[in-house]
């Protein structure tokens, strides 16, 4: 057991007790949203961090959120905050991710001492910018995204600082929608609050501080257990992105991954510089990729915070695609850049634990944004596809993979909202890699537009396949079309009422020579509609 004195009953109770918190403050933030994209995708995320900024409980929310989430903490931290007060920020360059996620900070206070940090993020449908929806493709610079907000209080001495609340809904589109969102925000915050206190009042202050340190121990020591099972070793990948929406030449991410004892440093140097577009990324997005990566080869069960990170070492060259400096345009690279981050370094560790990884997966977000220019609606739609299949099992159809982790928006949902018709929404046949297990089907989505609107779409593996592995074939590419015409992976145009709009997204790699399929697995695809030429796809 860990170096800190607590018992391995209160330990446990009290580690379930802190991430029931975080979940509790999640559910609240769901509830008390306006907008689609937060109450039904559920695209949000919560934590509990200690007063010295260390993350102690999550919630099982966004990957990409929650692994970038201490720099938020640590940025807040800078500027003093005193009980009472509430800190949101948004700016990538300092705690943030992309300037869609507003993330709010509250200081947690038990006798009026900080005892601890309340935090959420969430993704803002619209955050102002050069086009509805804050998701551009052609940006340059981070000033055509949106409104960028450094960590500045939103909340003092208890009450709502209505100067800065109204500077934030000036530079939004639809402020009705945002504000009730912050709202919400703020209620999570107030409500982690609530149950901490209470926390102190059953176990006392002494338990409840002691179990803060207990929990990340218990963590950081079963994350080296796990990795002094893996083969010392450098282990070296390497992948591409489809051009940043500048231009479409490929771009090279490498990462080199050294395993030395109960230790695991991944080092990015050789990656591309950073690039014209808006698919550079944060190194705190570069971190959260490799976290969620290495509890994925390690031990997925271990409880996610400070202790289970501690023993990872991240690195990014400064002015690379992963560590950019102002004023890099980054909104698709918290969606995009991110997810090929996360295949590179799978692929690097399939070299040390191959049993552990899947084939790849449909390794993209295929970001959909439709709005008005009026800001009467903005919908935002990261869409499922290809679970990459496994050594011992397929992959899953048209789900989130990687760095989100999402819900689709229902139907009902979309039609109710938006001056929208859904127009179909069904897996793609043939889309999965063959092999000994069958890759996941993507999905394909049609929307047809009722008014005129712009469209972005930020999407990746239309170009190169998620590749299968032992023998497994590639899962098939997406594919972006208005009106029946293919377009761009990252384009943004406006369109006129009655247009429609498709995204068909890319299956997962399979996994294993396809002639040792079991037969009666074939049957039974063949019967679901998962391929429909007689054979596997």
């Amino acid at each position: 057991m860990s170096d800190t004195q607590i018992d391995p009953i209160t330990l446990e109770v009290l580690r379930n007790q802190l991430e029931g918190v975080a979940e509790e403050m999640g559910q609240t933030l769901i509830r008390g949203a306006y907008s689609p994209n937060i109450k039904e995708r559920r695209d949000c995320s919560t934590a509990l961090f200690d007063a010295e900024g260390r993350m102690i409980a999550q919630a099982e929310h966004i990957p990409v959120h929650l692994g970038a989430m201490p720099e938020a903490v640590d940025a807040v931290r800078e500027y003093d905050p005193e009980p009472g007060d509430v800190f949101v920020l948004n700016d990538p360059f300092a705690g943030g991710t992309h300037l869609p996620d507003v993330t709010m900070v509250s200081p947690i206070t038990v006798s009026d001492d900080v005892v601890g940090y309340a935090v959420s993020r969430a993704h803002h449908a619209d955050v102002g910018g050069m086009t509805p929806g804050s998701m551009p493709a052609g940006a340059r610079e981070i000033y055509q995204e949106g409104l960028r907000l450094p960590p500045t209080r939103l909340v003092e001495g208890g009450e709502i600082r209505e100067d800065v609340r109204a500077l934030v809904l000036a530079n939004v589109r639809n402020p009705r929608e945002r504000r009730a969102d912050l709202r919400a925000q703020l209620a999570a915050n107030e409500r982690a609050a609530e149950r901490l206190e209470a926390l102190f009042d059953e176990h006392g202050r002494e338990t409840v501080l002691s179990g803060f340190d207990a929990v990340i121990d218990y963590s950081g020591d079963r994350m080296r257990a796990k990795l002094r099972e893996l083969p010392d070793g450098s282990y070296e990948a390497t992948d591409v992105l489809e051009g940043d929406g500048i231009t479409d030449e490929d771009v090279e991410i490498r990462a080199s991954v050294t395993i030395e004892g109960a230790s695991v440093e991944v080092d990015f140097a050789g990656t591309a510089g950073q690039l014209k577009g808006n698919l550079n990324a944060p190194l705190a997005v570069a971190k959260s990729a490799v976290y969620f990566v290495v509890r994925c080869v390690t031990d997925p069960e271990i409880p996610p915070n400070d202790g289970c990170y501690e023993p990872v070492t991240v690195d990014a060259p400064e002015g690379s695609l992963l560590n950019p400096t102002p004023p890099a345009a980054v909104v698709g690279g918290n969606v995009e850049t991110s997810q090929r981050a996360t295949d590179v370094v799978f692929a690097a560790l399939a070299k040390a634990a191959p049993e552990r990884v899947p084939a790849q997966s449909q390794g993209t977000m295929n970001n959909l944004t439709v709005g008005a220019r009026d800001g009467s609606f903005t919908y935002y739609e990261t869409i499922g596809g290809g679970f990459g299949a496994r050594a011992d099992s397929d992959g899953m159809d048209g789900v989130q993979v990687g760095m989100t982790n999402t819900l689709n928006t229902p139907v009902e949902s979309i039609e109710t909202e938006y001056p929208f018709r859904v127009d179909r929404y069904a897996l793609r046949p043939d889309s999965g890699g063959r092999g000994r297990f069958r890759g996941g089907l993507g999905l394909e989505r049609t929307l047809t537009v009722e008014t005129d609107a712009t469209v972005s779409l930020l999407t990746e593996r239309r170009r190169h396949a998620p590749r299968g592995v032992a023998g497994g074939e590639d899962g098939v590419v997406g594919e972006n079309l208005i009106d029946g015409d293919p377009v761009a992976a990252k384009t943004t145009v406006d369109v006129e009422a009655g247009t429609t709009i498709t995204v068909r997204t890319p299956g997962g790699g399979g996994h294993g020579d396809p002639d040792e399929r079991d037969p009666a697995a074939l049957e039974e695809d063949r019967a679901d509609g998962a391929i429909t030429d007689g054979e596997e796809p």
